[in-house]
């Protein structure tokens, strides 16, 4: 799905604007670039999900394996020497 275009334009205040037009070319949305732009940059990539999860699942196998070597670890008691 392609990303909605934004055209700046100016408010009287002299804030900068996003503006998104539909398909016939109304305008469907109009935001200030400060909310827009935090919100881009709070919302992750599909590429950074995806290393995110690479990574958990990573992290996952290396404690089961950790896990595994220290449970089969057995105490053995040696038996004390008799005079």
């Amino acid at each position: 799905m392609a990303k909605a275009r934004r055209t700046t334009h100016r408010s009287r205040a002299g804030k900068k604007l996003y503006a998104v037009r539909d398909k016939d070319g109304k305008f469907k949305d109009i935001q200030t670039y400060e909310r827009a732009h935090r919100a881009d940059l709070a919302r992750k990539s599909k590429a950074e999900v995806e290393a995110a999860e690479k990574k958990k699942a990573a992290r996952k196998k290396t404690t089961k394996k950790a896990v595994k070597k220290t449970t089969k670890k057995k105490v053995v008691k040696k038996a004390a020497k008799k005079r």
